[in-house]
């Protein structure tokens, strides 16, 4: 039997999906450093499930890789994959655009996972976006890069697109299978456009410090 939160027949895909493509990120993170396949596959397994696995506990759910042993065995095909293909597959422009169907696709199934737990709407779109980014999070700290998150076009907006569209149709009756292709369209449409022409949000550039209306200063001292 199945368990509860994976009805509907899109759903399950973008689990696998999202996870297998997280997988390969993390285990080309590996490779490029030249590393060891046993470092691969641990790149891969914890990129791939690291979000997930976060979200499960908040959520106060079963940790899903560990009750179900295909996971981990996803995450160590896509680091097979990465291993034994030549390199010249992986660009970067690949490696982003891998890194963008997989943050659309896990943050819708990430929502939709919580909302199926009874977590109300606004803290499971939250969800959606925890179980996006932060198996990128995690694959960026261990390669020594900066994170993902301090690029300057957007990433985390794009998987809340995801997730808080996915609640959002879920909220007004659309059944999940069509609402989770639409929200993870427009969740990876997003992204694609940032990647393409560098989308940004505005920059924080701190306060102006005004300057002092000297007409309302004390005189000097005599």
């Amino acid at each position: 039997m199945q368990p509860a939160w994976q009805f509907g027949t899109f759903l399950p895909w973008l689990d696998w999906f999202g996870i297998g493509v997280f997988a390969i990120t993390g285990a080309l993170a590996a490779t490029r450093r030249q590393q060891t396949f046993v470092t691969a596959a641990f790149f891969a397994l914890v990129t791939g499930v690291g979000g997930g696995t976060i979200r499960d506990l908040l959520i106060d759910a079963p940790v899903f890789w560990v009750q179900d042993r295909n996971f981990a065995a996803i995450c160590l095909g896509a680091a097979a994959l990465a291993w034994v293909t030549p390199e010249r597959w992986w660009s970067d422009a690949v490696f982003d655009w891998l890194d963008a169907f997989g943050l659309a696709a896990y943050a819708v199934f990430g929502a939709a996972k919580a909302y199926s737990f009874g977590i109300p709407p606004v803290p499971a779109a939250m969800m959606g976006v925890i179980t996006a980014c932060t198996g990128g999070i995690i694959r960026d700290m261990l390669a020594g890069e900066p994170s993902i998150l301090m690029r300057p076009e957007l990433y985390v907006t794009a998987a809340a697109l995801s997730s808080f569209s996915y609640i959002a149709m879920r909220e007004i009756g659309v059944a999940p299978v069509l609402a989770a292709p639409i929200a993870a369209v427009a969740g990876f449409a997003l992204r694609g456009m940032a990647i393409r022409y560098r989308l940004a949000l505005p920059a924080y550039r701190g306060r102006r410090d005004e300057p002092a209306d000297v007409s309302r200063e004390p005189p000097p001292p005599r």
